[in-house]
């Protein structure tokens, strides 16, 4: 990813790229697949975006993930 990203997704979320890059390393570091650690992610992006997450959504998520239903195309999400 090129800086030009980090710098839109840290102005809408205000989360700077050195958290992004250690949740990424987090996740990288782990088995992307293991639900305790999208968990930890999830609870952790909750907590950083001040964004309250019901346990319905954050399964949602985590099925997304686990069946590869997570778009390619990122950067043109911000």
């Amino acid at each position: 990813m090129n800086d030009n990203l980090f710098k839109r997704v840290e102005k809408k979320t205000s989360i700077n790229k050195d958290t992004i890059v250690n949740l990424a390393n987090k996740l990288k570091s782990n088995n992307f697949k293991d639900e305790k650690v999208l968990n930890e992610v999830i609870d952790e992006l909750s907590v950083l975006t001040g964004k309250e997450i019901s346990s319905e959504k954050k399964e949602k998520i985590i099925k997304a993930i686990k069946n590869d239903k997570v778009p390619n195309d990122i950067e043109n999400k911000f």
